[in-house]
């Protein structure tokens, strides 16, 4: 595929090693990932050349991005075609059968925020489906936190995404964490990566404190 079908996100080739330093200590040698609102690929592409024992499903909304998601993915065999997924879909992908077999990580990065807020219970119950029972949810973005100054270039981004749609927003990190309970899985890692974001790690059991 010619490589012009690439589309590019500065921010994804930006955030992609700081991400990927956490999945190489978070995750075993072998498993299956699902990706959810892939974007232009580039994680796909990345991660799944530095995982060679994972295989990588990519998936997008639309399927405007799927050239840009299988031309990054052109040299790395474990990164699979994409396919449409709607997160508020009640069986995941959604179109044709469902997911047969369960993932062991899914990731989904800057998505809630640039979604409706029905979009994170959504994405909280398809992962709660689709996970297998020691498999871990990540998501990764900018959160509002209580206790933790928001920096100025966040509330600045929140302002810009809810001019664009009112249903646009940085999240409250406490009412995606109440529906991730509400769908059986609970908080067991934050990590604070650059540019202000945040790396969160899901999983089914309650962390013991």
């Amino acid at each position: 595929m010619p490589t012009d079908a690439r589309a590019h996100s500065p921010a994804a080739e930006r955030n992609s090693g700081p991400i990927l330093t956490v999945l190489q200590a978070l995750l075993p040698q072998q498993g299956a990932a699902l990706e959810i609102a892939s974007g232009t690929g580039q994680h796909a592409a990345c991660f799944g050349a530095a995982l060679p024992g994972w295989t990588w499903q990519p998936t997008d909304a639309t399927p405007q991005g799927f050239a840009s998601i299988a031309a990054w993915s052109a040299n790395a065999p474990n990164v699979r075609a994409p396919l449409l997924l709607n997160v508020l879909s009640d069986a995941w992908p959604g179109a044709g059968p469902a997911f047969a077999a369960p993932f062991d990580l899914i990731y989904c990065a800057n998505m809630l925020h640039i979604a409706p807020w029905a979009c994170c219970a959504g994405l909280m119950q398809g992962a709660a489906r689709h996970l297998a029972p020691t498999g871990q949810l990540v998501t990764y973005g900018p959160y509002l936190e209580d206790g933790v100054p928001t920096a100025p270039g966040n509330l600045a981004f929140d302002a810009s995404l809810r001019a664009q749609n009112p249903a646009w927003g940085i999240r409250a990190l406490g009412d995606v964490a109440r529906e991730a309970q509400q769908a059986g899985l609970y908080l067991a890692a934050r990590h604070a990566l650059p540019a202000n974001n945040l790396l969160l790690v899901w999983q089914r059991t309650a962390p013991s404190h």
